[in-house]
């Protein structure tokens, strides 16, 4: 029988973490090992810490992180000291903490996505046909519960560093809205004098980042060292 992959989750006890559980438990290929979280247990894993850095880290085959920058910082440091691939889907990270995930991508495979929905790597790879029309206007429109911090979103941030560097010049600044329980819609818009065209990402639930985070974290768990994204996933030769 094939050995089942031992997997410890950062922030097990929250809304993204009770997504991520709920897709492991349906994947036969892992294990529900060690939950990283402020509560004293979890029923569903082996082992419940409120560190990364407690004893039962060293069995961890792989890391999937849905944190704080703060923690995900502490978890690379263990994961390195154990060999144990990271995918990390943290955002509001600040320089310091990637170049902590660059620095560690040097020792053990390490991906981090602002967004972890398959979808918006396909939006992001689909956005490349605007370089042929590059001398239109663009604008980034998103949209997101009332309970989110980040304005504009990890995802916008991400789109607007990618759509700047095909059309070759910078782009209004994404237009953040905020309101009720909208789990993410992501729009770009591209406008001419005489036409439009928009490209759009919608997340009907949080289901949707789960599923890319495991999907991720079963591609990532056989590759080598490196900094890895989600296209990667999608459109790797080696896939």
């Amino acid at each position: 029988m094939k050995k089942k992959i031992k997997v410890g989750l950062v922030g097990a006890s929250g809304r993204m973490g009770q997504e991520i559980v709920k897709v492991l438990k349906k994947t036969p290929s892992v294990e529900l090992h060690l939950a990283i979280c402020r509560q004293s247990s979890l029923a569903e894993f082996a082992y419940t810490c409120a560190e990364p850095s407690c004893a039962e880290a060293k069995d961890v085959d792989l890391w999937i992180d849905f944190s704080s920058p703060e923690l995900l910082q502490k978890l690379l440091a263990v994961a390195v000291k154990h060999k144990a691939p990271v995918v990390s889907g943290t955002t509001g990270l600040g320089t310091k903490h990637l170049a902590a995930l660059k620095k560690s991508a040097k020792s053990i495979p390490v991906l981090w996505a602002s967004n972890m929905s398959l979808g918006v790597a396909v939006l992001t790879e689909a956005m490349r046909v605007f370089a042929r029309i590059r001398q239109f206007d663009f604008q980034i429109e998103e949209f997101h519960h009332r309970r989110k911090i980040d304005s504009p979103s990890g995802t916008a941030k991400t789109l607007q560093q990618e759509l700047e560097a095909i059309v070759g010049r910078n782009i209004p600044a994404p237009l953040s809205i905020r309101g009720g329980g909208i789990f993410g819609i992501h729009k770009i818009h591209a406008m001419s004098e005489d036409e439009i065209v928009v490209f759009e990402h919608t997340a009907l639930n949080r289901t949707v980042f789960a599923s890319g985070a495991v999907e991720a974290a079963k591609w990532l768990f056989v590759k080598k060292k490196g900094m890895y994204c989600m296209r990667d996933v999608l459109y790797s030769e080696t896939k």
